[in-house]
C-alpha cells in the first residue's frame, strides 16, 4: 500500500461533516491496541478512551481514582490500533480546571505524546472557560455534560440529571456554555430524552447520548457493555450485541482441561528437531561414544 493509498484519520471537521449531513454518529470506547483496530476496521468514526477504564480495566470503584499516567499509556495504545477514526482522550480528575495553564499542558501532552486528535472533559458553564482556552490553542475538545461520573462524591449517586425545572434550564445553560466555548461536540450523559431531544434542536454542534434517548445526534456506549464483557451490572441503558464473558469463560475452562488431560499442546501446536541433532547435543552421537562420553549422554549438571 502506497502512503496515497492508506487511510485518512478523520478530524472534527470531519465530525461535523457527519452531523451536517444528518447522519447519526456512533462513538465507542477503546482502552487497548486490540479492540482499537477491531473498531477502527468496523468504520466507527470516534474512539473515546475513556476515564471509564477506571473501573472496567483497573478494577477502581470511581473515576476519580485514574491518573493522568494511567490514561495516557491507555490513550497510546488506542492510537497505535487506530489509523482512521478520531481519538478522543477523556481528561481524568484534576488534570484541567484547576488552572488554565495546567489544562492546557495536560490536554498537550495526550494530542502530542498520546497521538489522541482531541480531549474530553466535564462540566457545562463551570468548564468553558477551559474549553474556549483549549481550543484556542489548537486543542480540539469534547464537552461533557448531565451525569458528570468526576463529581460523583458531590452528585451522591449515579441517577438521571435534569428532570426538573431548575435542574433542566441548568442543562440547557451548559449546553450552550460549551457550545459557545467551541466545543465541537457534547456528551449528553443520563438526560431525559425529550430534554436531550431539546438540547440537541438549539445545538449546532452534535450531541451524543449516552442513557438521553434516541434524539441525540450520535450515541456512545461502554465497549464491555456492548460485548457483554461487564465483570457487574450492565446499565440500563446499554444493549448487549454479544455474550463474550460466557464465550471467555468456556474457552479458557476447555483449554484448562485439555491441559490437565495431557491434549493439549498436541502436534499442530508443536515444533519437533531432528532426532540425530538431539543425540548430538545431549552427548549420545558417533562423535561422543568414539571419544568416551557416558552411555547415557553428558549429564545435565555438567558443562557440554
Amino acid at each position: 500500500m502506497s502512503a496515497t493509498d492508506a487511510p485518512r484519520r478523520l478530524t472534527v471537521s470531519d465530525i461535523a461533516r457527519l452531523h451536517a449531513d444528518g447522519q447519526r454518529i456512533p462513538m465507542l470506547t477503546a482502552y487497548d491496541y486490540p479492540t482499537a483496530r477491531i473498531l477502527d476496521e468496523a468504520g466507527i468514526p470516534m474512539l473515546l478512551v475513556g476515564d471509564s477504564l477506571a473501573q472496567v480495566m483497573l478494577g477502581y470503584e470511581t473515576t476519580v481514582r485514574v491518573s493522568m499516567a494511567e490514561m495516557l499509556h491507555h490513550v497510546k495504545a488506542v492510537a497505535r490500533g487506530s489509523r482512521h477514526a478520531l481519538v478522543i482522550a477523556d481528561m481524568p480528575f484534576l488534570s484541567y480546571g484547576v488552572s488554565i495553564e495546567e489544562s492546557i499542558a495536560n490536554a498537550g501532552v495526550f494530542l502530542r505524546e498520546g497521538g489522541a486528535q482531541a480531549v474530553k472533559i466535564e462540566g457545562g458553564v463551570r468548564s468553558a472557560r477551559t474549553i474556549e482556552a483549549m481550543t484556542k490553542t489548537g486543542i480540539p475538545v469534547m464537552g461533557h455534560i448531565g451525569l458528570t461520573p468526576q463529581a460523583i462524591h458531590q452528585i451522591g449517586k449515579v441517577r438521571v440529571q435534569g428532570k426538573t425545572r431548575d435542574t433542566a434550564r441548568a442543562l440547557l445553560a451548559d449546553a450552550l456554555a460549551v457550545q459557545e466555548a467551541g466545543a465541537f461536540s457534547v456528551v449528553l450523559e443520563l438526560v431525559p430524552e425529550q430534554l436531550a431531544a431539546a438540547i440537541t434542536e438549539r445545538l449546532r454542534i452534535p450531541t451524543i447520548g449516552i442513557g438521553a434517548g434516541a434524539g441525540c445526534s450520535g450515541q456512545v456506549q461502554i465497549i464491555t457493555d456492548v460485548l457483554g464483557l461487564s465483570v457487574d451490572h450492565i446499565p440500563r441503558h446499554a444493549r448487549l450485541y454479544a455474550h463474550l464473558r460466557e464465550t471467555i469463560d468456556a474457552a479458557v475452562r476447555a483449554w484448562a482441561a485439555d491441559v490437565a488431560a495431557g491434549t493439549f499442546p498436541g502436534e499442530a501446536e508443536t515444533v519437533r528437531m531432528d532426532d540425530a541433532v538431539l543425540a548430538e547435543a545431549l552427548g549420545r552421537g558417533e562423535q561422543d561414544r568414539t571419544a568416551g562420553a557416558p552411555l547415557g549422554g553428558i549429564p545435565l549438571d555438567r558443562d557440554l
